[in-house]
């Protein structure tokens, strides 16, 4: 019988390596075939959804791709063609690098860094072939060791001087293109002769890199750094009224409809400070590269960039607040839905009356123009005076009451509590000074482990039980997060008038346009404006 079995298992063996195996090989390639058609799909999906998007999102990002295609095909044309090859040789190479990395997106940082890299070229350039006019005179080791010396004095020096606060801010990009063309120049010239012809063929090809840069940053469809500074202020103004207007509005909102909100609608809140916090660094960033930019329109007098930077500030600690507000609709701890019913009418009114004190700033900006007289209206004032008015008629929600018999009754609970605690602890003491036998010991020892346990377990619930004591002893403790939401709600509107201020200050040093109720004659109040602003040059990324 088990001979039979074990023939049948090896014919059927056989069977399977003649036709069960390659089978089983195609299905595999089959399946690995079909997985890798369906992550091939996926991923072009994917792809091309990144494309769309990013294209979507500016489409001054693809102009920007293009002008770069188009920088890097006119210099090489220095390879291309034959005489231009023949004119630069291969020093043309450096015409190519100098659009790669000078090229950027806003004509403000394309003019920092050309400029940078032009004037560290120069500099290096002169000083290497003065330093290799004064070498040529001596013996060849004289020269070589003159000529490390040389390396060693300026590139520690120059190096040295990128940690200075101004240069480092300024000039660490030209110093980086100045320590890489020195060197290459000064360490290159002890094994060739004609040194100026190379400082004149790098210079050259550095140049024609650099006016194409230029040419197609200025003149080509040109992206402004100051403009999207401008644009940024703007933004940040709308999204933080936005933000406001949505916390307060869903502060209020029925529980039921809370409940079946998406997680994600706190997305559009979260965002609108996020960016605004995020901010510092871009608004320094663009307000150093619009600094170098031109006077490229009427509304381009030399505008204060650095006031915008100023404004920034201020809308950040704004933003803060408005992230505390935010805060207090993820509390553990709640106000009661009849109690927030009470003051909604003047929560609501006043942060409407914030939301459009910051909506009429943003559009003062936006159309370079002062802001209404107006902007903080009497209705302001009154939904001010109607929330303190509602404060005030429930005295007993926010002071308590005067009999506090509920209370002491709450505190004595807990005291029992606690007093309960120490006397099972005295006891477990007496027990072990009482019994002194091993099998008493031992008795005493499991019990004082389970007693220990059971201590624990009980100490671990006594803690949130005598929270929940204390928090529920305040009679007036349901209306504490109502009168932090409250208490933001009118810091808010007091850090308002610092947001005011600086954009008041800002439309008077760039000489905005007189506020007109109908804006259609508005009148300039001067031709330049009376602040002259300093020219910042922005630190640029090194090579």
């Amino acid at each position: 019988m088990a001979t039979k079995v074990h023939v049948e298992m090896e014919t059927e063996m056989n069977g399977n390596g003649r036709n069960g195996v390659p089978e089983m090989v195609k299905n595999s390639w089959k399946k690995r075939l079909l997985d890798f058609s369906g992550k091939m799909k996926r991923f072009t999906g994917c792809l091309w959804r990144t494309i769309w998007k990013a294209g979507r999102e500016d489409p001054r990002r693809i102009i920007h791709a293009f002008k770069v295609g188009l920088c890097l095909t006119l210099v090489s044309l220095l390879y291309l063609i034959e005489p231009l090859f023949k004119s630069f040789g291969t020093s043309a190479i450096w015409a190519v690098m100098t659009v790669v990395v000078v090229l950027e997106f806003t004509a403000g940082a394309t003019l920092c860094k050309g400029l940078n890299r032009g004037l560290g070229t120069v500099l290096a350039g002169s000083l290497a072939f003065l330093i290799n006019y004064i070498a040529t005179r001596s013996e060849s080791v004289v020269r070589a060791v003159f000529i490390g010396a040389a390396v060693f004095l300026i590139g520690t020096a120059a190096t040295y001087m990128r940690f200075f606060p101004y240069i480092k801010k300024n000039y660490d990009y030209g110093v980086v293109i100045f320590l890489l063309t020195f060197n290459l120049i000064t360490v290159s010239s002890y094994r060739v002769e004609n040194v100026l012809k190379i400082v004149h063929d790098r210079f050259y090809a550095i140049s024609i890199g650099c006016a194409i840069c230029l040419f197609m940053s200025l003149l080509v469809f040109p992206i402004w750094s100051g403009e999207d500074l401008h644009n940024s202020t703007v933004g940040k103004l709308e999204r933080l009224a936005k933000s406001i207007e949505a916390c307060v509005n869903e502060y209020f909102n029925d529980p039921e409809i809370k409940e079946n909100q998406d997680k994600s609608s706190e997305g559009p809140i979260y965002k609108g400070y996020k960016a605004v916090l995020d901010s510092k660094s871009i608004d320094e960033t663009l307000a150093l590269y619009a600094s170098w930019e031109p006077r490229h329109s009427r509304h381009c007098y030399r505008f204060p960039w650095q006031q915008y930077v100023k404004v920034g500030a201020v809308l950040r600690q704004f933003g803060y607040t408005v992230v505390a507000l935010h805060g207090c609709l993820q509390t553990e701890i709640q106000t009661p839905r009849s109690v927030r019913a009470r003051f909604k009418d003047p929560c609501i009114r006043l942060a409407g009356e914030v939301t459009k004190a910051l909506m009429e700033l943003a559009n003062s900006i936006r159309r370079r123009r002062h802001c209404s007289p107006e902007i903080l209206s009497d209705h302001l004032h009154e939904a001010l005076q109607d929330l303190d008015t509602a404060i005030k008629s429930q005295p007993r929600l926010f002071l308590g009451s005067k009999k506090s018999q509920t209370t002491s009754n709450m505190l004595a609970l807990a005291a029992a509590h606690v007093a309960r605690y120490k006397q099972e602890k005295d006891h477990g003491v007496s027990l072990a000074s009482v019994k002194t036998e091993s099998s008493a010991f031992l008795e005493w020892k499991r019990k004082r482990v389970g007693r220990e346990e059971a201590k624990e377990n009980e100490r671990k619930a006594l803690r949130p039980q005598l929270s929940k004591i204390a928090i529920t002893s305040l009679e007036f403790s349901e209306a504490l997060p109502f009168a932090a939401f409250a208490s933001l709600l009118v810091e808010i509107v007091a850090r308002l008038d610092h947001v005011i201020e600086e954009v008041e200050e800002l439309g008077r040093i760039a000489c905005y346009k007189e506020f007109n109720p109908d804006d259609d004659d508005i009148s300039v109040t001067c031709k330049r404006p009376p602040v002259d602003v300093t020219k910042n040059q922005l630190p640029s990324h090194a090579f």
